[in-house]
């Protein structure tokens, strides 16, 4: 299922797709640098980024003076298909690139917008967002770091937990309290917080899947001075920003998450032609070959409910398909995860084997594994930790339990509590 196109998507497809041919970087390239957190930007994808933005494809939907082109809905839609299709590694500052960014451009003031967009754009500084605390993840409006006004700058003391990238970012799109005695969901500002300032102090959180790397940082404010300059929209009125910040991240997850359920489903065909070691394929079992039978049900419901979804956003209808997708896609996502590592049994404990973007010697002996498969996949691992990894999926950019929730009330009208 692809959108259905007319001669100028086709050639807007075929431009796009040629560009890509002559500079996206090759995985010699890639493997010469590695990413070490969301926030870290190696030298050949700051340089692919800028390019990108040179040549108006890095925010296609923008004007070309923020790195676009004013492309339609239907185009950012063929780009986002070309994007996922290839594994484009359009921005490795996703939060930079799509919430903090977009967010200055929405509310920032024009002093703002000179300074911070659109060397965001070009890939000479990179951001982290901090939203979430020991005490206020998903339900925002209990944050309690707090930013008290004094002789012209804002005095930030509290703590952020989960944030993303914080140790390798320039700054930080930060939520504080401003008015303590407000309701919970008033009296919240934002700040853009340069990280090099005295009294900030970041400590990565090791993975479980990777005790040596870290992208999740606990950060500490202590006294943090930060200039009234950088407040970004108007003060103790912010909690649109919130919502703003979280609609540019989930506008941008569903064709994500669709090409990566069905990436996922071709490594579960994989993984039901190895053999059986009775002479037969782990694909014999009914089981299996009903379980991905439901996977292959749910990647296909996956992009026909994105697509359905973009279709009324485009007539400038409400689109509840897309408050439905997160929730569905990452819990998908997560069940294939968890079919394949028990149907390879003890091989599916292998943190060296094989995985959904992962090929050993024997899938490439036995499939056709072209490098579009393997190219920007900086997440990759062995079917167990895509399995541990999966849970992320179902938390960031809002967790399962608050999705239901919000889908309870604004899809199916139903009462709170």
């Amino acid at each position: 299922m692809r959108l259905a196109t007319d001669e100028n998507l086709l050639e807007f497809r075929r431009e796009f797709e040629e560009w890509l041919d002559a500079h996206l970087p090759g995985p010699d390239v890639v493997e010469q640098e590695h990413r070490n957190s969301s926030a870290h930007l190696p030298g050949w994808a700051r340089e692919f980024q800028r390019e990108m933005f040179e040549a108006g494809y890095l925010v296609p939907g923008w004007p070309p003076e923020l790195g676009g082109r004013n492309a339609t809905p239907q185009e950012q839609m063929i780009y986002f298909e070309v994007i996922s299709e290839r594994q484009v590694p359009r921005s490795l500052n996703p939060q930079g690139l799509s919430i903090c960014a977009a967010s200055v451009v929405e509310f920032g003031t024009d002093e703002q917008k000179a300074r911070f967009v659109v060397p965001t754009l070009k890939g000479e500084i990179t951001w982290c967002l901090g939203m979430s605390e020991p005490n206020a993840g998903s339900d925002l409006a209990s944050l309690s770091t707090k930013a008290e006004r004094r002789d012209g700058c804002f005095v930030v003391n509290g703590q952020k937990v989960w944030t993303s990238g914080a140790h390798d970012a320039d700054f930080c799109l930060c939520f504080v309290r401003t008015d303590p005695e407000a309701p919970k969901h008033r009296g919240i500002s934002v700040l853009i917080i340069d990280m090099r300032t005295p009294g900030i102090s970041c400590r990565p959180l090791p993975e479980l899947t990777d005790p040596d790397h870290a992208d999740f940082n606990e950060v500490f404010f202590t006294d943090v001075e930060v200039p009234e300059e950088n407040l970004l929209g108007e003060l103790n009125n912010r909690w649109t920003i919130s919502q703003g910040s979280l609609r540019h991240e989930r506008g941008m997850l569903w064709i994500l998450n669709a090409a990566r359920m069905e990436r996922t489903m071709r490594g579960l065909v994989r993984v039901a032609g190895r053999p059986d070691g009775r002479g037969g394929t782990l694909g014999d079992d009914p089981r299996l070959a009903e379980a991905i039978g439901r996977s292959a049900t749910d990647a296909v419901a996956i992009r026909c409910m994105g697509y359905r979804g973009f279709a009324k956003s485009v007539r400038g209808e409400m689109a509840p398909e897309h408050m439905v997708l997160k929730l569905f896609s990452s819990e998908a996502e997560q069940r294939a995860c968890e079919v394949a590592r028990d149907a390879l049994g003890t091989d599916g404990l292998d943190l060296d084997g094989a995985g959904p973007r992962r090929f050993t010697d024997w899938d490439v002996e036995n499939f056709d594994v072209g490098p579009a498969e393997v190219m920007g996949a900086f997440y990759d691992g062995a079917w167990a930790d895509q399995y541990w990894r999966s849970f992320s999926h179902t938390i960031a950019g809002g967790t399962s339990e608050i999705q239901r929730n919000i889908i309870a009330e604004r899809v199916l009208g139903l009462p709170r509590g």
